[in-house]
């Protein structure tokens, strides 16, 4: 038995633990370096998170819960200001016009802001994350003078204007045009029909005075594809509509409603033919068009690359708010009580129940997965935009990674949130604490800069593409080796031939079942194997696809659709599992890296669990070490138990970014108010009797 010890709390930090004894592996506990742990989490641009976490725990920059959408928006607003005065917001752009040509430390500083009020993040993320690096990095230097001294200055405030009531993610298919007039040298934007309108577009409502409008390019006869264009909105002085645009607010929305999302509409609207953002692709006087890129498709996928850093800051992001509640909710856990389970006259606190751990602990070891490689991803994007490695193959993969991680955190971040907020009963459910206001704010990061399951379609593709690439060039006895071998493995898989050399392995064993499954190499085996068989196999029933008529082609993809995206997040889980190791490697402290191990072994068998039918159906594990993956799990988390609250202060934030009540140590004050009363009741003899008490005194006197 072990005994988590009181501590004194202090200011910022956390709750005294509980001193309840609760069971671990051994007398002798390895310690977690929290501050050291802490440094970890921070990553390779930690003093920009203080700094930005600085500015978060400011109470000019929270959300004031209960203002009317309006007042929100004028708030957040005016938050805007507070943030360009503490240049907080301009670490990407030209060091030539007051920026720091630091992507990677923006995007680390801007994530944090979520803590603060997640309608402040996508704001400043609408203003300088998206229109003015749609102006930035479409555009060339005549625009980069023109237009982003005002963008940075919030003396224009804008709009990116993309996504379509008719097309979401599907930009290319985007319906409103811009066609060249070469006796003007103007571009006419319109938009042809109600479904074309411009929709969902932050600072559209009310603020934005001018917008990046993405169009199909049309010069000549010839349409060139989705272009980005630079359209003035609205009068400076009276914030009026100009002539041939319209637009509609969208209204209030399940969250976020500090910013002023709205419809947009063209009507033969002209603009300057210097108003094209020109990088990729420009127009002549006469008319002509010119690219660097000569593949249209390679072109458009270019161009929107250059995009990539929404979902890359979504992605820490929801790391951020994953951390937040987790924290408040394990704390919380070790303080509140609830039912004399092991006692008639104490009750149990909620995280010594092992049911409330399983809740806790494996989304806590999710979280700890996502944020390493959130930090993987984020120095691949530093990597490309800083030039570092920018080649075309460098800009694939961070378009692939960013899409896979950022679909799984943001699915994380609204299932963590949710079960923190059952694990706190009615306390949970008060706004106070948060919960419901975070998951109802970041509701729709699972589907804007891409809805998730698109973007696990686009992994899977990418997936596709590499396994095709790997035989593209092999000659057929390299080839015809590695089907007979696949059909070998399979055979084995599939006749229980591997089962059977796995019970034989274990000889019947429990703990040898364990030890095979908490191996670090056993676990990338399983995890990896399920992502190559997928792929494998789609890969295979989706060979000659290529002759087959479009529409056949089409319908042969869609029935295997389902079992693509299964991949591509089998593929994500797996990069986070491959982080979260890397991770280790750079641990020092022994103490903590033993707690981390555990704690990276609880999040891959429970990836492998949650799986557990294809493995099992595919001959990959034996019912025996089937049974042994929930077992060894629950083991895990009786060791984690003791560590559980340095593993949420590691993650470094305060009370000032908690701002959950249930946080506070209070419930602590109530526990130990209650205990004491009862313990004096009781030493005093006046307490009742318990009327169960008194009927068994009375049954033992019977039988006497």
């Amino acid at each position: 038995m072990t005994e988590v010890v009181d501590r004194p709390a202090g200011k910022g930090q956390r709750p005294p633990a509980t001193t309840k004894p609760v069971p671990g592996p051994s007398l002798a506990q390895p310690a977690v370096d929290v501050e050291g742990l802490g440094r970890q989490l921070l990553g390779k641009w930690a003093a920009v998170r203080l700094q930005a976490r600085d500015l978060a725990a400011r109470p000019d920059l929270h959300k004031i819960e209960g203002q009317t959408h309006t007042e929100h928006r004028a708030r957040v607003f005016g938050q805007l200001k507070y943030l360009v005065d503490h240049e907080a917001v301009h670490r990407a752009f030209p060091a030539a016009l007051g920026g720091a040509d630091d992507h990677g430390g923006n995007i680390a500083g801007f994530e944090e802001l979520v803590v603060a009020d997640p309608s402040l993040q996508i704001k400043a993320g609408v203003q300088w994350g998206l229109f003015g690096s749609a102006v930035m990095h479409l555009g060339t230097s005549e625009h980069h003078v023109k237009w982003l001294p005002g963008i940075m200055s919030l003396d224009i405030p804008g709009c990116f204007a993309m996504t379509e009531t008719g097309h979401g993610s599907d930009v290319a298919s985007i319906a409103t045009t811009a066609t060249y007039d070469p006796s003007t040298q103007e571009f006419v934007v319109h938009t042809p029909f109600r479904a074309a309108w411009k929709d969902y577009i932050g600072n559209a409502a009310i603020d934005g005075l001018g917008a990046v409008v993405f169009a199909q390019l049309v010069t000549l006869g010839v349409n060139h594809g989705v272009h980005a264009f630079y359209v003035d909105l609205r009068d400076v002085e009276t914030r009026e509509f100009l002539p041939g645009i319209g637009g509609e607010d969208d209204g209030v929305k399940g969250g976020l409603n500090g910013i002023d999302n709205g419809r947009l509409h063209f009507t033969n609207v002209r603009i300057p033919r210097a108003n094209l953002l020109n990088r990729y692709g420009d127009v002549a006087a006469d008319g002509t068009y010119t690219s660097p890129i000569a593949s249209p498709g390679r072109r458009f996928f270019t161009m929107l690359g250059t995009l990539v850093q929404g979902r890359v800051s979504l992605d820490g992001a929801a790391v951020a708010a994953s951390k937040v509640a987790l924290q408040a909710a394990i704390r919380y856990a070790t303080e509140r009580r609830q039912f004399n389970a092991s006692s008639h006259t104490d009750e149990e606190v909620l995280l010594d129940y092992q049911r409330h751990q399983r809740r806790l602990f494996t989304r806590l070891a999710t979280t700890y997965a996502a944020g390493f490689a959130h930090e993987q991803l984020l120095q691949k994007f530093d990597d490309v935009f800083s030039g570092a490695h920018d080649t075309d193959e460098d800009r694939q993969d961070l378009e692939t990674l960013a899409a896979a991680l950022k679909a799984l955190s943001t699915w994380h971040a609204l299932d963590t949130l949710q079960e923190c907020r059952e694990a706190c009963g009615g306390a949970g459910f008060l706004i106070e604490n948060r919960f419901a206001s975070l998951r109802a704010d970041l509701d729709v990061y699972a589907t804007f800069e891409g809805d998730n399951t698109v973007l696990l379609q686009l992994v899977a593709k990418r997936l596709l593409a590499d396994y095709a690439k790997e035989f593209r060039n092999v000659d057929f006895g390299v080839l015809a080796r590695y089907v007979v071998g696949q059909a070998t493995g399979a055979a084995i898989h599939r006749t229980g031939l591997r089962q059977v050399a796995q019970f034989m392995a274990d000889n019947g064993s429990v703990q040898k079942a364990a030890i095979a499954l908490r191996d670090e190499e056993g676990q990338r085996a399983l995890l990896t194997d399920r992502v190559q068989t997928m792929v494998a196999e789609a890969a295979t029933a989706l060979k000659g696809t290529g002759r087959l008529s479009h529409e056949k082609g089409a319908a042969l993809f869609n029935r295997h659709q389902n079992e693509l995206i299964d991949a591509a997040q089998a593929h994500a889980e797996l990069l986070q599992w491959e982080a979260f190791t890397d991770a280790l490697r750079d641990v020092a402290d022994p103490g903590t890296k033993v707690v981390l191990t555990w704690l990276r072994d609880l999040f891959g068998l429970s990836l492998i669990e949650k799986n557990l039918s294809w493995y099992l159906m595919n001959g990959r594990l034996s019912m025996q070490r089937g049974r042994t993956v929930g077992e060894y799990i629950n083991r895990l988390l009786v060791k984690i138990r003791p560590h559980a609250l340095d593993l949420v202060e590691a993650f470094g934030y305060g009370d000032g970014h908690v701002r959950a009540a249930v946080a506070t140590g209070a419930e602590k004050e109530r526990q130990d108010e209650a205990r004491a009363y009862f313990r004096r009741q009781r030493a005093s003899g006046e307490a009742p009797v318990d009327e169960k008490v008194l009927m068994a005194r009375t049954a033992a006197a019977k039988r006497v």
